[in-house]
């Protein structure tokens, strides 16, 4: 009861008269505060795609000992545009780059070398990297300008090699981040639009939400710069507008309900506060936790975004709970215009959703093989699933690195354009050499140096595989089992190839350790809101098959309608975590109503009634967490374009079918046991007193029986 009376008299701080100013005042003060403080903050430039403790991240920190750690290399791959084999007069004015090069560089570059059917030379050359890929895309883009400046009649010159690549990336998310937030801010706006039917309502929590998006970049990008975290800013931002717009939805829509019942806005407003405010704080508390796991993960961008995002979550809760009442409190109820509810309306839409769950409690076996089947089928896209893009497969838009790639491959070994490195001691570093050289698929083995202090040596090697294919990584596989066998020689093998196989290792690695972690999250906040052993045990079954299903239905539309062969190596775990914790969002939502009715009306009704009154609010939030991930395909990379795509789905199907038809029918069939090991709520005062059917329970919702017993709660 104190603690009742601690949030009642929260509330009232919050939207009474005088509490309303001082709130927004204090609010304002902060949000003026942080901005000031933090505006010079940014995130850190690093992105190291395998685990910082892997072989090849070992030889990645050892590489710094050795002179010109700070260059990257790039190729220059020149062939006729009518595919003929290039001649000596081609070859000798090809050859006249190579000074242009150098100075555009400041390297030596080498002399053009052909392939074995002639049609092909390339160039190699060193360039200085800069602190990211868009200050290294400068050193690139200089090189090109120079061949730009100097064209051979006939000749096609493409820049391509591993800092090229970085270069090319760094260019594709120019202006990407701006798109994705205006993209972002455009489907928002529309939905609340849609949803509220009002040319004023929307703009308020739009307002509070990208003020904490905007607070969240800020945070983040000093948390990030402080730990020296690597993390995704677009998927923050989507998770922050998401989450921060589905609690509001849910917050303001209980507000118009209370309106139906209070002449005095402020006392609807601080009753929806304070009904609101313990399903909102579970759901984000349950998503945080689950991204808090990521903290556990070996993959440094997994583990950056797990903090970041959570970061991110707070944020927007602490906006949404204590930035919006104050000003819906000053704003009044004719913020709703002009569709402004009056006590005694009646709810239309209601009779829509209690019809629906009135159907499915009549027959809930039907219902549940329905929604199952359903699911089954979406999760056989999980057949035939392969994981892991090569370079070029991970980004959708066309670049001069990635065809300068397939040009090359067509002329040289594929693994020209990406060579392993190995790093052993000095004295060993022949015998290394010679156990290289012997292993198949091995074409070429050139020594780089020792390291500033002479313990250390380096090699190049070069493979026959394209970067990224099955046979590439059997290849590493296969020279550090050979290396390791080199008695004293400590050596190791690391490069681009190498990265991408201790990459794979790690990603795997990630999914088991952390998917576990995040389902016993979601159990504790499921057993600690509800009181019971049955509910959230059925319901994280539930929430787990429906994640599945979305993965196995994205992977298959990825594969059919994009052409992409495969899942990135972080899209089964993120979707994963963002489905089960963001569908348990909604599970909370629903569930929480669901018992707070029970108590009155018992748990087949009450979760009819549950149904009747958060049908519209829950659809209206999945359907825009679903477009806000789905503008994560608005980035050039993949990987985000296939979690918008998986997350997406799984929003929609978890919202129209799980907590629909699937959770209503699984309530129905259990009955009150679904509360064990507790009594089911309200069993105590309802005693042996006829109860209503769930027919006549959902009408008396729609204002059918007097609205006051069907609008109090």
């Amino acid at each position: 009861m104190s603690d009742l009376r601690q949030r009642a008299s929260l509330a009232e701080r919050l939207t009474s008269q005088r509490g309303a100013r001082i709130s927004l005042a204090v609010v304002v003060l902060a949000i003026v505060a942080l901005f000031g403080g933090l505006s010079g903050a940014e995130s850190p430039a690093s992105n190291l795609p395998s685990p910082v403790g892997s072989e090849s991240g070992q030889v990645r920190a050892l590489s710094d000992q050795f002179a010109g750690s700070d260059e990257g290399s790039i190729l220059i791959v020149a062939t006729r545009d009518d595919g003929a084999t290039l001649s000596d007069a081609d070859l000798t004015a090809v050859g006249e780059w190579v000074s242009g090069i150098d100075e555009a560089t400041g390297h030596a570059a080498s002399q053009p070398f052909t392939s074995e059917d002639g049609k092909a030379a390339v160039i190699q050359t060193s360039i200085t990297l800069g602190a990211d890929n868009t200050a290294t895309a400068e050193a690139v883009h200089e090189v090109r300008a120079e061949l730009a400046d100097n064209p051979v009649a006939g000749i096609t010159a493409e820049v391509t090699g591993g800092s090229a690549f970085g270069a090319d990336i760094a260019a594709s998310f120019e202006g990407a981040d701006f798109t994705l937030l205006l993209v972002t801010i455009l489907i928002v706006a529309l939905l609340l639009i849609v949803t509220y039917r009002s040319p004023i309502l929307w703009l308020i929590p739009l307002a509070v939400v990208a003020i904490a998006d905007r607070l969240a970049s800020l945070v983040t990008d000093t948390v990030g710069s402080a730990l020296d975290l690597q993390f995704d800013a677009g998927i923050i931002s989507v998770l922050v507008f998401g989450a921060g717009t589905n609690y509001a939805l849910l917050f303001i829509s209980r507000y118009r309900e209370e309106l139906l019942v209070n002449d005095n806005h402020r006392t609807a407003l601080a009753t929806a506060w304070r009904k609101t405010a313990p399903a909102i704080i579970a759901s984000n508390v349950t998503v945080v936790l689950a991204l808090g796991t990521l903290v556990f993960a070996v993959i440094p961008g997994t583990r950056g975004l797990g903090i970041t995002s959570a970061i991110g979550l707070v944020i927007a809760l602490v906006a949404v709970l204590f930035a919006l009442p104050p000003v819906l409190a000053m704003c009044g109820r004719r913020v709703f215009w002009p569709l402004v509810p009056r006590p005694g309306e009646t709810r239309t839409r209601r009779r829509f959703w209690g019809t629906i769950a009135g159907g499915v409690v009549r027959r809930p076996v039907v219902s549940l093989v329905a929604g199952a089947a359903l699911l089954a089928i979406m999760a056989t896209g999980l057949i035939g699933t392969s994981i892991g893009l090569t370079q070029t497969e991970k980004f959708r838009v066309t670049s001069e690195s990635a065809a300068g790639l397939e040009t090359l491959s067509e002329h040289f070994p594929a693994g020209e354009s990406q060579p392993m490195i190995v790093i052993a001691d000095t004295e060993s570093i022949d015998d290394v050499r010679a156990a290289v050289a012997d292993v198949n698929g091995v074409i070429r083995v050139t020594p780089l140096g020792e390291s500033t202090d002479g313990t250390l040596s380096k090699l190049m090697v070069t493979g026959e595989p394209g970067p990224g294919t099955p046979e590439s990584l059997a290849l590493v596989e296969d020279l550090r089992a050979s290396v390791h066998d080199v008695p004293g020689a400590h050596a190791l093998i690391g490069g681009a190839v190498a990265d991408d196989l201790d990459s794979r290792t790690g990603n795997t690695q990630d999914l088991f350790l952390i998917a576990p972690l995040v389902l016993a999250v979601s159990f504790i906040v499921l057993l600690v809101l509800l009181r019971s052993l049955v509910a959230p045990t059925l319901l994280l079954l539930v929430n787990v098959a429906s994640a599945l299903a979305a993965i196995g239905a994205g992977s298959w539309l990825s594969r059919v309608f994009f052409g992409q062969d495969a899942l990135d190596l972080q899209v089964p775990l993120l979707s994963f975590l963002f489905l089960v914790a963001l569908g348990i969002d909604y599970t909370i939502f629903l569930v929480h109503r669901a018992k707070a009715e029970s108590a009155e009306h018992g748990t087949r009704d009450g979760m009819v009634r549950a149904v009747a009154s958060t049908g519209g609010v829950i659809t209206s939030a999945g359907i825009v967490l679903a477009a806000v991930f789905a503008a994560l395909g608005t980035l050039p990379l993949v990987t985000l374009g296939q979690l918008g795509l998986i997350v997406g789905l799984g929003v929609i199907v978890d919202t129209l079918v799980v907590r629909t038809v699937i959770v209503p029918a699984i309530f129905a069939l259990v009955g009150d046991r679904i509360w064990w090991p507790s009594r089911a709520p309200g069993a105590a005062l309802r005693g042996a007193a006829p109860r209503k059917s769930a027919d006549q329970g959902a009408e008396s919702e729609h204002g059918q029986q007097p609205r006051e017993a069907a609008l109090t709660r």
